[in-house]
């Protein structure tokens, strides 16, 4: 599971995901906006869409007031300009290709601001559909904590297709439909949610064997996420575990 779960583990072991905590609240207020605008209804109960959405901020503590809110202002109780989800292709410095999720009330500003950080830092801009077939969009929970047999068995049974678990940060992948189930084992056993949804995992990858470039990557990456609008970046590089070490 390099891709996205490598990517994420890079940046929960470095403390990155911590320090970014504000951006992940403003992400899930716009996917809880963005539910519950095609669910017509600040409801969970009369819209499953927003109920998983309202459950999966809760599991990274989104404050109660964010979620109100965003539900309100997606269903139109609050005025605002709508939150619309985009999708951009790249290739990162090294080959790596990268999938770059934005949620913005503005694409003309979002695609401008993305595409002149790509070109700044080194990466080349992929035209639509020219990188998305190297990735599949799976179940990705990654958690803090020490996993048990006893655990690990359950999450097998309830559908894990795969389970990482490294310098106590566990990653488990799973089908569209499992990855809430999966989430909802592991706090149930006393780990930490760090992420928890539907991600872009990589088919293909492409390793990178080199500190400098791996460097270099890893920059592009972080630059490209400082963007208000961009909520999630995915890759499908695979860095070695000793190349991390020394970064």
């Amino acid at each position: 599971m390099s891709g996205h779960s490598k990517w994420s583990s890079i940046k929960h072991k470095k403390g990155a995901a911590d320090a970014k905590r504000g951006k992940v609240f403003t992400r899930h207020a716009k996917l809880i906006e963005i539910t519950a605008r095609e669910g017509n209804s600040s409801n969970p109960d009369m819209n499953p869409g927003l109920a998983t959405a309202i459950e999966n901020a809760k599991a990274e503590n989104v404050p109660n007031a964010n979620i109100d809110r965003a539900a309100k202002k997606g269903a139109g109780e609050v005025k605002g300009n709508a939150i619309e989800a985009v999708i951009y292709e790249a290739y990162a410095p090294g080959g790596a290709a990268c999938i770059i999720e934005c949620l913005t009330d503005n694409k003309n500003r979002t695609l401008s601001n993305v595409r002149s950080t790509i070109e700044k830092r080194g990466g080349k801009w992929a035209e639509s559909g020219s990188v998305m077939y190297m990735f599949e969009n799976k179940g990705i929970i990654i958690a803090k904590g020490k996993l048990n047999e006893d655990t690990e068995l359950e999450l097998i049974d309830a559908g894990a297709e795969d389970i990482e678990s490294n310098d106590g940060i566990v990653t488990v992948k799973t089908d569209a439909t499992m990855w809430a189930k999966v989430r909802n084992i592991l706090m149930s056993a006393g780990l930490e949610i760090h992420e928890a949804g539907m991600k872009y995992v990589a088919l293909q990858e492409v390793n990178i064997s080199e500190e400098e470039v791996a460097r270099k990557l890893l920059n592009f990456m972080d630059a490209i996420e400082e963007d208000d609008d961009v909520s999630e970046v995915h890759s499908n590089a695979d860095i070695g575990d000793d190349i991390i070490e020394k970064l």
